[in-house]
């Protein structure tokens, strides 16, 4: 597979996760509203990582380390930075049950709008500013 494929792959499971998100924000299933705005980013951050270092991204979760390691963290703003550091903890949270009892009372319907909003709004700024190239 070329470079370029790997990152139309992440791309596409990327777009595919935030389709699933909006689709568990239909029948309220907001614990995974937030898993799946969670994986939306981990992927398309992937594919930024694939596309800038031409090298498979590592095998792990934490959104920050993967843009660090990508070489592209500081390209965000603090805003941006502030809402990774919210999606960040939500993959490891949704799957532990002592977690999913705290964050099942926090996801309220207007809380996971906010997070899917926020969510398209940064995979968009990543595709139009770090995949640009493409």
């Amino acid at each position: 597979m070329t470079t370029e494929e790997k990152v139309v792959y992440w791309v596409g499971l990327s777009d595919y996760d935030l389709e699933t998100a909006e689709g568990m924000m239909q029948i309220k299933k907001y614990l995974y509203v937030a898993f799946m705005c969670h994986q939306t980013i981990e992927k398309i951050f992937k594919a930024a990582y694939t596309q800038h270092k031409e090298n498979t991204p590592p095998f792990v979760h934490k959104l920050s380390y993967i843009a660090r390691e990508g070489g592209f963290l500081e390209n965000f703003s603090e805003e941006q930075i502030e809402f990774i550091d919210q999606l960040e903890p939500l993959n490891i949270k949704t799957r532990y049950p002592d977690y999913k009892k705290e964050l099942v009372k926090r996801l309220t319907p207007t809380i996971c709008q906010e997070i899917i909003n926020k969510t398209k709004k940064l995979q968009q700024w990543t595709k139009e500013n770090l995949l640009s190239k493409r």
